[in-house]
């Protein structure tokens, strides 16, 4: 198996499991409910990332080109958007650094699978 391969399987794995366990967790977890309200969002938007997070984890796995483009771009954006929150309300870096470190998956899952696309 080509090294191109295994990563995006590796990343592309890492990634649904992050994004299955979010949606676990924000649909379980009592302090996700607040740690929400602390970032400015209603509660329904809770629900609906943790839906949303769960339908792009499962199509990143679907041989749908588009249904996969949509997914990437979804989780780009929720993750972008989720540092901009940590910093507007002044979170710890950690805070911070999580999406971006998540979002560096992602980008590698991405570029590893329009490198298998092509070819």
């Amino acid at each position: 198996m080509k090294a191109t391969k295994i990563i995006y399987y590796v990343t592309t794995g890492l990634m649904s499991f992050a994004m299955l366990f979010s949606t676990y967790a924000y649909l379980t977890k009592p302090e996700l409910k607040e740690a929400f309200q602390h970032l400015g969002f209603p509660d329904y938007f809770r629900i609906e990332l943790a839906i949303a997070k769960g339908l792009a984890a499962i199509a990143l796995w679907i041989p749908v080109r588009l249904l996969k483009e949509i997914a990437y771009i979804g989780l780009t954006i929720n993750l972008i958007s989720a540092a901009i929150a940590h910093i507007a309300v002044g979170d710890p870096t950690g805070a911070v650094m999580y999406p971006v470190v998540i979002l560096t998956i992602l980008i590698t899952s991405y570029v590893t699978y329009r490198k298998e696309a092509i070819n």
